[in-house]
């Protein structure tokens, strides 16, 4: 039997204590009780409080939806991080372009979470094969697709709630989580 590598995606946000770690825990949980040890989610913030914790309010969100927040540390988006990524999902077109501007390479890999979330569903994946080649197999489909299904650019951003009311927080709550559903559910569809 061959053993494949895990399948390694990376979410980014400014901090990397609210929506990106929010965004790698979810899709972390999700996928590992469709395929168990098969996609590797972390995170990295463009200008990361180093060392943080998540934001409490965050922490709640991820504990409420089943996910674990143990063992969180906010870190600085580096090169090194992005080469080692097979899909880097930004929070915002600013964090998508920051993540280019660092690694030019990574512009056929790098989409915001909800426009993958919007263009993934239109994309037919290869059933029968390990579930990281099928990603492997979708990301060129999914670039190619997503000029063909723009929509308002605020449509692929999810709002920055640091330091602002339960109402930001609770906007931004509805933006990401139904983006990685998304993605989960495109996952379980093509299993």
């Amino acid at each position: 039997m061959t053993t494949h590598p895990p399948f390694r995606i990376l979410t980014v946000c400014t901090g990397n204590i609210c929506r990106s770690p929010m965004a790698e825990r979810l899709l972390q949980n999700e996928l590992n009780m469709l395929t168990p040890a098969i996609f590797a989610v972390e995170s990295a913030g463009t200008a990361a409080m180093v060392g943080s914790a998540m934001e409490p309010t965050i922490e709640g969100f991820v504990r409420a939806s089943g996910a674990s927040s143990e063992g969180f540390s906010a870190r600085q988006l580096t090169r090194e991080i992005l080469d080692r990524q097979d899909l880097v999902l930004a929070l915002t077109r600013e964090h998508r372009s920051r993540i280019v501007e660092l690694r030019p390479a990574l512009l056929k890999k790098t989409f915001t979470l909800r426009e993958l979330a919007r263009v993934l569903p239109t994309i037919d994946g290869a059933r029968g094969v390990h579930p990281g080649e099928r990603w492997e197999r979708a990301i060129p489909l999914a670039m190619r697709a997503r000029t063909m299904h723009r929509s308002a650019p605020e449509d692929d951003d999810v709002v920055d709630p640091y330091r602002r009311g339960d109402q930001v927080f609770e906007a931004m709550r509805q933006q990401l989580a139904p983006a990685v559903q998304a993605l989960v559910e495109w996952e379980k569809t093509h299993a």
